[in-house]
């Protein structure tokens, strides 16, 4: 797949990952919510790792500056 994410889209993403792992940790989300989370927060960091989303090329989206 061709890398479609930018800079600031994967730092973004990670960040928000990170977040997420913040919040799970000092038991600020707890349950479904952080399943439903930790999930969001894997596929970030996935996604931001190969900077590539498989979401945007459907939608035709491209953040990265050729």
């Amino acid at each position: 797949m061709r890398k479609n994410m930018g800079t600031i889209d994967r730092l973004l993403r990670v960040t928000v990952a990170v977040i997420i792992g913040v919040l799970y940790l000092t038991g600020n989300i707890s349950g479904l919510a952080a399943v439903v989370l930790g999930i969001i927060a894997i596929i970030f960091i996935a996604t931001s790792i190969v900077s590539t989303c498989p979401l945007y090329v459907p939608l035709g989206i491209n953040t990265r500056k050729d």
